[in-house]
């Protein structure tokens, strides 16, 4: 079984940067992809960040310019670096791997931007 873990969430003032970090374990053949969503209060998840293996980033636009994705493949390791957030950047920020044949979700870490 593949396990997937966030952490690094947090409290965070309006203009603050937070970092946020997800650890793939188990028995994992390839990773095909990894990428970082997210789910605002009263709405859907949605897409933030995906890096696929050997590809290009992809950034929802609300993000570009403030968010970078990085990804350690010897370490099955994703992470996230938030800066200058922004209160609309609250939610819970879920870290996804794409396997191939399968798709595993972490637990979820909360991001709160708030003065």
């Amino acid at each position: 079984q593949v396990h997937v873990v966030e952490s690094g969430g947090g409290l965070v003032q309006p203009g603050g940067s937070l970092g946020l970090s997800c650890a793939a374990s188990g028995n994992i053949l390839s990773i095909l992809s990894m990428g970082w969503y997210r789910q605002a209060p009263g709405k859907q998840r949605e897409s933030v960040a995906v890096i696929p293996r050997g590809g290009r980033v992809s950034y929802a636009d609300s993000v570009k310019g403030r968010f970078t994705i990085s990804r350690d493949n010897a370490k099955n390791t994703l992470y996230l670096r938030m800066n200058n957030l922004q209160t609309e950047d609250t939610g819970v920020y879920y870290c996804n791997v794409n396997l191939g044949t399968q798709t595993v979700w972490g637990q979820g870490t909360q991001v709160t931007v708030s003065s």
